[in-house]
């Protein structure tokens, strides 16, 4: 299915049981005033004033799904699904007017004014199928709230489900008041408006149940725990420094993270894409379908060496240092460094950028005392090449270079171009699997040498080393 078919199909699942619940609260709301105007139950009365605010609850709750599931424009960036908080919320301001009456009711009828009541055998039947149709509506909301996290159709459900107790309380004070007739027993009569502070009770029970989890998705309070276990995930991310700010907020069914993290200074953009993708992969297994957004800081790692931290400077000035060599003079720090500057620059302008360049990481590197840089141009334009070219004997002249080498094991794939007028070389090498690759520099430097002392007319030599089980493939 779908992203958009899927979004259909929530909204009209969400929309069709919030509308059952109304049509179910009018006929239940219905039957209940009827029969407390013919037995004069304030227990049923109390039970008839929660059934109508439910009604108010479960129309609130209608056209809060209808409009909290529609996406996020210009003006809600987050979307409308706060609709649902607000909904739960009036809810909660619905059900506690309804304890404030039926408390003044009780009260009343308990010191100051006795009722007469007529616990018929209808009394009894409509407070069952009230119960019936509570259970019935109850565990269809909480499926469907239960599916899309929806906050109002898990209020509505929560209110249902508490109505059934609260229908059953009234159930046994009619019995009570019944038997009390029966018995002859007066005091009974009683039990009724004891009952309706029974449901009070409930009722401030639910009340206070809804004001928690709505003022908390009002004010944007996470869920509990949910932090500590986003920063363990993070943390469990490699190239993960430091967790900083953890922030998370609720709108409706959609949660939206807001996390930053440090890594390491000298790491390219593409790897800092990659943990991010990583954080924002395993924020969403805690959180599904969440909305987050990944910070990311540079810090010095506590791992960095001297020389991390001189191409740190380099990075952060957009320049592209290498060839550094660092010496020991005296227990003094001396560095030579090539860095590529754009061909296009006058001399001028390269050796201030470089000067600035050496005085940062004089700054941030106060062990060194002198740098040197070599200044190299970085091509800026594409080479025109005249193609490539045959040179008669050069590949066996090369060849006797490469023997005096006992680390070289062969010489492939060579290629001559003439590009600019100027003659190209590129091959392969194949070397011993265990050489460090220091070593490794130094033969392709040494050979390339000893190239051009054969070949003087070459302007540019690449070499690209293999592995010897690599070139047995």
């Amino acid at each position: 299915m779908t992203d958009v078919a899927a979004t259909a199909n929530m909204q009209r699942e969400k929309k069709a049981v919030a509308l059952h619940s109304i049509l179910a609260a009018v006929g239940i709301t219905v039957i209940k005033v009827i029969v407390g105007l013919a037995t004069g139950s304030l227990g049923i009365w109390s039970e008839a004033a929660h059934s109508a605010l439910d009604l108010v609850a479960a129309t609130v709750t209608y056209f809060s799904v209808r409009v909290s599931d529609k996406p996020a424009d210009a003006d809600h960036q987050y979307g409308h699904g706060k609709v649902e908080s607000f909904s739960a919320f009036v809810e909660t301001g619905l059900l506690l007017l309804t304890c404030v009456w039926i408390v003044y009711e009780a009260v009343k009828r308990l010191f100051f004014h006795s009722v007469g009541i007529e616990p018929t055998i209808w009394a009894f039947v409509v407070m069952g199928v009230s119960i019936m149709v509570d259970s019935w509506r109850s565990r269809r909301l909480r499926r469907i709230a239960d599916k899309y996290d929806s906050q109002a159709l898990h209020a509505d459900a929560l209110h249902f489900r508490t109505d059934i107790w609260s229908s059953s309380v009234v159930i046994v004070g009619l019995a009570l008041v019944l038997a009390g007739r029966h018995y002859s027993l007066p005091w009974l009569s009683k039990a009724d408006p004891i009952a309706a502070l029974f449901v009070a009770c409930i009722v401030v029970y639910v009340s206070w149940r809804l004001a928690r989890q709505t003022i908390d998705a009002l004010l944007d309070a996470a869920p509990a725990g949910i932090r500590s276990r986003i920063m363990e995930e993070v943390y469990r991310v490699d190239g993960v420094l430091e967790v900083g700010r953890v922030r998370i907020r609720r709108a409706g069914s959609r949660y939206f993270a807001d996390v930053s993290i440090a890594m390491s200074r000298n790491v390219t953009f593409q790897k800092s894409e990659q943990v991010s993708n990583e954080v924002a992969a395993r924020i969403r297994k805690l959180l599904p379908d969440a909305d987050v957004v990944v910070n990311t800081v540079a810090r010095a790692s506590r791992q960095e060496s001297l020389f991390d931290r001189i191409r740190a400077v380099a990075t952060r000035n957009n320049l592209n240092v290498h060839d550094i060599s660092v010496q020991d003079i005296g227990g003094s720090l001396h560095v030579e460094q090539h860095v590529e500057l754009d061909e296009r620059l006058s001399l001028k302008e390269a050796h201030d950028r470089v000067t600035r360049l050496e005085s940062e990481m004089k700054q941030d590197v106060r062990e060194i005392s002198d740098i040197l840089t070599h200044i190299e141009s970085e091509p800026a334009t594409i080479e025109t090449s005249d193609g490539l070219v045959r040179v008669p004997n050069f590949e066996e002249r090369l060849q006797a270079v490469t023997e005096n080498f006992p680390e070289v094991v062969d010489m492939h794939d060579l290629m001559f171009k003439r590009v600019s007028g100027r003659l190209y070389l590129s091959l392969h090498i194949t070397m011993q699997d265990d050489l460090p690759l220091s070593r490794v520099h130094d033969i392709q430097t040494a050979v390339e040498g000893r190239f051009r002392q054969e070949v003087p007319e070459l302007f540019r030599v690449l070499i690209h080393p293999e592995p010897q089980t690599d070139n047995r493939r």
